[in-house]
């Protein structure tokens, strides 16, 4: 009976956002890959993903990629399955240098999507290759800048564009009234007893909640 093809499986999304149990990236590549596989009879023997890992980033230098360099090292195993060749890397210098270390390893890069993008090397193959890098690179640049623009446009308009709402004035003087010491006693209110105080008062978080105590901490102390 003939051996079944063996390959790795790797994964990345450039965002945080785009992290967590409830975001679809991760899910919709191991989607690909694994129909994929399945559908060549290939074995998936491992997966590695680099969670908020940048596009831009060298491929050596990423945890999940260098893990799986280590084992590509040690278990000689030549196949590496991605959902699409940005997922490897967005960059055009980063996709073309990493892919040509994986190919001195003996190491074949698959595009589920492309199988043929990276092993294929017609003239016409390298200039597609080269062309739809080079466009990936530029909607990631146009993609930044309209978020730098955007930023920049609500700090005018606002005075503040990331980040959580800072807490009213009057919490924070109460806050701060509170954490005096005691005349009496000379001690320092708890910041969880503070927070308990200032919801008597009507002063809640934004979640309707008391403040947390490092809420409380960052009032006290700015």
């Amino acid at each position: 009976m003939p051996t079944k093809p063996r390959a790795l499986a790797y994964f990345r999304t450039s965002s945080a956002t785009n992290v967590g149990a409830d975001k679809d990236s991760l899910k919709r590549q191991q989607i690909a890959v694994r129909k994929y596989a399945k559908r060549g009879g290939i074995e998936i023997v491992q997966e590695y993903y680099d969670a908020a890992i940048s596009g831009a980033d060298p491929i050596d230098q990423r945890p999940g990629f260098a893990d799986m360099l280590i084992f590509i090292r040690d278990d000689g195993i030549s196949t590496v399955l991605v959902e699409d060749p940005t997922r490897f890397a967005r960059d055009l210098a980063v996709q073309l240098t990493g892919h040509a270390l994986l190919k001195d390893m003996g190491v074949d890069l698959v595009p589920v999507n492309a199988p043929d993008f990276f092993t294929d090397e017609t003239p016409t193959a390298v200039l597609v290759q080269q062309i739809l890098g080079a466009i990936a690179q530029f909607e990631k640049a146009q993609l930044v800048r309209k978020l730098r623009a955007a930023r920049e446009r609500k700090r005018a308009e606002t005075g503040r564009c990331e980040g959580p709402k800072p807490p009213p004035e009057a919490a924070v003087a109460l806050a701060r009234r509170l954490r005096r010491k005691s005349p009496k006693t000379g001690q320092r209110r708890s910041l969880r007893r503070i927070a308990a105080l200032m919801a008597e008062e009507g002063h809640l978080a934004p979640s309707g909640n008391p403040y947390g105590a490092e809420s409380v901490k960052r009032m006290v102390v700015r």
